[in-house]
């Protein structure tokens, strides 16, 4: 496939980019800070604009089969929350609505875990949480990433050709950054906030090929988290001291992850082939 990748600098884009060559796809990079990397073509796209955003989807021949759109403000706390909402969105619809001027029927976006309910200051129904649980967003970040869903769902009711996934991913780390967990395993509060979840920036850019390769149809949704945990201590004992009341739905492998991408492995086959774990000799 020839793939359009916004946000091509960023830690997802680099993996899937890598991923996409790998696998023999054609990808086009644009970015507001594009990579210097010359595999691939890349461009300087004001992602807010729409007209940039439209020529970098529309002039391209042979036009493209695929986006891949990453391009966002990460995260609650990086700028004021009325600018990561207004931006995010306004990105996300850019792209959405250039993809349907181009004719373009398969997109893959980033979504996000916060949907889950992060920070959790109020427990989760259950664990591990998964797709199931009702859309609870805590921050304007993880508005913005509710908004983009929404927004996918109803140019899919208004396309029924149309393929929108949306791939929430967790916590994303690129293998140099694991020993940040260091700190957290001294201090599990640090990572008390999304359940001490994390992924692989490899493992997101496997679900990213799985969702673009599906033969589905219409707008869905997947968590897509590693299998474990960011801690050395077994996630049990995590649950009896931070959420004694939370009711266990399903089995839990003894560092196994609270946040749960099983509704991905059903339908995608997503299965995380990383851990931070398999860097760490000192890991009991």
């Amino acid at each position: 496939m020839k793939i359009l990748v916004t946000g091509s600098s960023g830690r997802v884009g680099r993996a899937a980019i890598e991923r996409l060559l790998e696998e023999g796809h054609q990808v086009i990079g644009i970015d507001a800070a594009p990579s210097s990397d010359t595999r691939w073509p890349s461009a300087k796209v004001d992602m807010r604009d729409y007209g940039q955003v439209l020529d970098a989807v529309v002039d391209l021949e042979p036009k493209i089969d695929a986006i891949v759109h990453l391009a966002a403000i990460v995260g609650a706390k990086v700028a004021p929350s009325t600018h990561i909402f207004h931006t995010n969105t306004a990105i996300s619809y850019n792209v959405f609505q250039a993809a349907k001027i181009a004719g373009v029927k398969n997109i893959v976006f980033a979504s996000s875990e916060t949907l889950l309910g992060i920070p959790f200051t109020e427990p989760p129904p259950y664990f591990p949480v998964d797709d199931s649980v009702t859309s609870k967003p805590e921050s304007s970040y993880a508005l913005s990433k509710l908004v983009d869903e929404a927004v996918a769902a109803e140019f899919c009711r208004w396309d029924p050709s149309l393929k929108m996934i949306g791939l929430r991913f967790s916590w994303v780390k690129e293998p140099h950054q694991y020993n940040e967990f260091k700190a957290t395993e001294q201090n599990p509060e640090l990572q008390k906030w999304n359940l001490w979840s994390y992924v692989d920036s490899r493992d997101c850019a496997q679900a990213i090929s799985l969702a673009l390769n599906s033969d589905l149809s219409g707008f869905h949704h997947f968590v897509i988290a590693a299998d474990d945990t960011v801690m050395a201590q077994p996630t049990h004992a995590l649950m009896a001291t931070y959420y004694p009341d939370v009711r266990i739905q399903g089995q839990i492998e003894e560092h196994g992850s609270l946040v749960s991408s099983r509704l991905a492995r059903d339908v995608l086959g997503y299965c995380p082939k990383y851990s931070w774990r398999d860097n760490r000799a000192d890991v009991s």
